[in-house]
């Protein structure tokens, strides 16, 4: 005999069955209805998904051209790198003073 999980109760199984069932109902009662939503919204993923040239943002990559560096531009930057700087902390004593607590945990 087999055991339903139990996360899949009496109710789960009877409120998909019946959303089987209407959903059955009305792809058969008005298929366009059904069938229009679905093209839309697939209509809309592939668009945002693939989109067109006009919507890409190609008006902007059109005026610009890449600029590349020179040997000496890309070695002057290389040098000028600015280093880490240490920052140094400083230890902030703290007033408690119990002799209840262990010295670390």
């Amino acid at each position: 005999m087999s055991r339903v999980p139990s996360k899949w109760n009496i109710w789960s199984i009877t409120l998909l069955a019946l959303l089987a069932i209407g959903l059955v109902y009305s792809v058969v009662q008005s298929p366009a209805a059904f069938i229009i939503p679905i093209v839309v919204l697939g209509g809309i993923f592939l668009l945002y998904k693939y989109p067109p040239a006009f919507l890409r943002g190609a008006s902007t990559q059109r005026g610009r051209t890449e600029v590349k560096q020179s040997r000496a531009t890309a070695a002057k930057m290389k040098a000028n790198k600015p280093r880490s700087k240490t920052v140094p902390f400083r230890v902030i004593e703290g007033g408690k003073d119990d002799d209840d607590l262990p010295k670390y945990h």
